[in-house]
């Protein structure tokens, strides 16, 4: 038999935890049986009692796996950790919200029979998601294709299935920190397909992801793949020297030709904001990147697993 391991990370969903694990074990054992199938929770540190309503299903399940790590490390690190420890033929990740239908499994499965190593999902709104969170998603998206040469499909999900060659691929080679999976799946290329699927409610809580987080995730994903803001930061520091050359020959030639002109407070009270407004963000923009690079001199490990269930020595 194939083998095959289901990802989900989890933080803080003790209210939807078990529905879940309820629904995708039904799904595997009914609808995937020529499949031998492993469930891999990875915890990232929760506040709540999502790690012991776990350990008490996992008593009960021996194909149900855990990973417990020691802080909150985040979803994409989550996620990473999972692919670290799956040594299956099929790897597919899903959210643990139930927005995530478990009940597509079994299309994935038959698109990965087809011969595709990657079959990632495309989300479409089911009229959950607010005007404003859809509005600037799809502004991100749209702003960092124009940027970047790796094509991020806009409404793709972290909902997908990889080839155990891929997940080699992530586990050995690709392991640059702050990663930005959905660009990441993109890059490696690989045989791939999109299955559509209308995103379900939360079944109970709210999102994990504040505005804080949501913006970091979007600079991680802008700093990973473009060079193009170090790219604007030359052009706009070049055009703005030839406007200040130009406003210094129009200076020079009114004082030669009008010496009652006035001494110019006004034209410095607009320049100086202006000029420091654009260098503060340019090295707003250096410092992300440098950032980067700081993380990955660090060499720092991805996450840290506190505890291990059901897991073979």
């Amino acid at each position: 038999m194939k083998t095959l391991s289901v990802i989900s990370p989890v933080f803080n969903e003790e209210e939807v935890i078990e529905q879940f694990y309820n629904e995708l074990k039904r799904v595997l054992t009914t609808e995937v049986r020529e499949y031998d199938s492993t469930i891999l929770f990875v915890v990232d540190r929760s506040t709540d009692h999502t790690l012991e309503i776990l350990e008490r299903i996992a008593s009960a399940d021996p194909a149900l796996k855990i990973l417990a790590l020691s802080s909150r490390f985040g979803h994409q690190m989550s996620l990473l950790a999972g692919i670290d420890v799956a040594d299956s033929d099929v790897v597919i990740m899903m959210d643990s919200d139930l927005q995530h239908p478990p009940s597509l499994i079994p299309e994935l499965l038959r698109k990965f029979e087809e011969g595709y190593d990657i079959v990632y999902t495309i989300r479409q709104d089911g009229g959950e998601t607010g005007p404003l969170k859809q509005w600037t998603s799809r502004l991100f998206y749209r702003f960092i294709n124009s940027v970047s040469q790796v094509p991020i499909l806009e409404s793709a999900a972290d909902f997908r299935l990889i080839s155990r060659r891929v997940a080699r691929i992530f586990q050995q080679e690709i392991r640059e920190r702050n990663q930005f999976l959905r660009g990441l799946f993109s890059w490696v290329g690989f045989k791939n397909i999109g299955v559509q699927f209308k995103s379900r409610a939360r079944a109970a809580g709210g999102s994990k992801y504040s505005v804080g987080r949501l913006f970091q995730f979007a600079a991680h994903g802008l700093v990973s793949f473009s060079k193009r803001p170090l790219q604007a930061a030359i052009y706009i520091g070049v055009l703005f020297a030839f406007l200040g050359f130009a406003l210094a020959l129009l200076t020079l030639i009114a004082y030669l030709t009008d010496r009652s002109a006035p001494p110019g407070w006004a034209t410095l009270a607009i320049l100086i904001p202006v000029f420091s407004g654009i260098q503060l963000i340019f090295l707003g923009v250096l410092g992300e990147y440098v950032g980067a690079i700081f993380d990955e001199v660090k060499n720092r490990p991805h996450y840290i697993v506190e505890k291990k269930i059901n897991f073979r020595e």
